[in-house]
């Protein structure tokens, strides 16, 4: 199912090509793509076939990269809209939705939910996926690190397992049974160093890649484990994932346990750094802020799920203001129930202009309106291409230029909703839906053709969620 073979195409007379770059760089001159050994060969302007070449016409359509999701949990793909919780905050939330439900997670439900989710990132265009998954526990029978690899390689996508876990439990997982009871540190960092011998690749093009990410670096390890976990993963030349300051109960939690704030914090477990990215980073300090842009720390930004659990807005357009690298994550679909790549950046587009036209005040003499131009759609495709890349070190990926990998996306707008633009190389982002994919190009293979994934059965996959969310809910333990 992981697309057609590897081979040589020419994609021709596309309308519009967005490159994923910043700045002027972020519209190409080019209608036409060569494609081969997995990379783009050229680009231009009536181009023509060679012997061999398959040929994509593109015409009236738009071709974005592939979309790169830099924060999820897959598994809560058959989580979606738990009626206890749809109008809970975090710490509630977690109580009702991810700890009640995760002891139903075997490995074939595990399986099921991670391709539910990576059908629906795939379907809105997204070819690299981060997937911060923290079921691990003492005992539980199964390899749930190849299980995510396996599934990932089946739709043809590039993957980075964020290996999540804890070695000390939250409040609210007090008397746990044993698929919420904690690892040891020994038996996390093991798990990693497991993983990266198994997984990840380094240099251009990688297609699978790992990174140390307990799952909340204030509150799931202790003091001293989280600086020895970050020398580990130094040792071990990978990238480091956390949540952090997504409510403001980190701040509240940070302030009694540890008497500073939380990036403050993260400093000093020597959690900052141009190889770490968090989670989030809604409740942020004017001095915390700094000290993220002074170390080049990045963010993976997750405006549907913080707006859906009341969290707030993360102030991602500061932040790539002062060169923090900003990158779009979908987060769990139980806390988003859209966990694509579309509706991701197209709430993200709205969102930051109606915040910053909510701060805009009256002005003696008028002209108090504001915020219109909080955020452009050129910024938001860049945060999630260029800027997933960069924050999970996917070298050669999130752009579209001659040597980069032929990941991207062919747009048709022809639904109603896309008719009457002016622009339509904004329509993506700027119209909401989902326009149908043409084509969806990852590694230089066919992955989604005229809207379908070839080789997936997506009745039958309906068909099987529905059944595992019956199951599931029938084993949940309530709160």
């Amino acid at each position: 199912m992981s697309g057609t073979s590897e081979g040589a195409f020419l994609v021709r007379s596309a309308h519009a090509i967005l490159t994923g770059e910043a700045g002027e760089a972020a519209r190409s001159s080019a209608t036409d793509i060569r494609v081969a050994g997995g990379g783009i060969t050229e680009m231009g302007r009536d181009l023509q076939a060679r012997p061999g070449e398959r040929v994509l016409d593109a015409s009236d359509c738009v071709i974005y990269p592939g979309w790169v999701n830099t924060h999820h949990h897959l598994f809560q793909s058959l989580l979606k809209g738990v009626p206890s919780a749809i109008n809970a905050t975090l710490t509630p939330w977690l109580k009702a939705v991810p700890y009640a439900h995760r002891g139903g997670f075997d490995e074939d439900t595990m399986r099921l939910a991670a391709r539910v989710g990576l059908v629906e990132l795939l379907l809105s265009g997204s070819t690299t996926v981060g997937d911060h998954h923290y079921i691990y526990y003492p005992g539980m029978g199964f390899d749930p690190s190849a299980a995510l690899f396996e599934e990932a390689a089946r739709l043809g996508q590039r993957f980075m397992l964020l290996r999540g876990g804890a070695t000390q439990t939250r409040d609210a997982e007090a008397g746990a049974p044993a698929h919420l009871r904690p690892e040891s540190l020994d038996q996390m960092v093991g798990g990693v160093e497991r993983d990266v011998g198994r997984w990840h690749q380094r240099g251009p093009r990688a297609m699978s890649r790992v990174a140390m990410a307990p799952t909340t670096v204030t509150i799931s390890i202790r003091t001293e484990e989280a600086r020895e976990i970050a020398r580990a993963a130094r040792r071990l030349g990978v990238p480091m994932h956390s949540h952090l300051s997504e409510t403001v109960s980190y701040m509240e939690h940070c302030g009694s346990a540890f008497g500073c704030l939380p990036v403050e914090y993260a400093e000093r477990v020597e959690w900052l750094g141009p190889d770490v990215w968090f989670a989030h980073l809604v409740h942020l300090s004017e001095s915390e802020r700094a000290l993220l842009a002074q170390t080049g720390t990045g963010m993976a930004h997750c405006p549907q799920s913080n707006g859906r659990l009341g969290s707030g807005v993360a102030p991602a357009p500061d932040l790539a203001r002062r060169g923090v690298p900003v990158s779009i994550g979908v987060d769990g679909a139980a806390s988003n129930e859209a966990a694509d790549m579309l509706s991701e950046v197209h709430q993200c587009w709205l969102l930051h202009r109606a915040h910053a036209g909510a701060a805009s005040r009256p002005r003696e003499g008028g002209g108090g309106e504001a915020g219109a131009d909080a955020v452009t759609v050129e910024d938001i495709v860049h945060w999630g291409t260029a800027g997933g890349a960069r924050v999970m070190g996917f070298e050669g990926v999130g752009t579209l230029a001659v040597g980069q990998a032929a990941d991207f996306a062919v747009y048709d707008l022809d639904d109603p909703r896309y008719m009457g633009l002016h622009d339509l190389a904004l329509g993506p982002v700027v119209s909401g839906g989902r326009p149908r994919l043409r084509w969806l190009m990852g590694a230089g293979r066919v992955l989604v053709e005229d809207d379908t994934v070839p080789g997936l059965d997506l009745h039958e996959l309906r068909v099987q969620a529905r059944a595992a969310v019956k199951r599931l809910a029938e084993k949940a333990v309530r709160p």
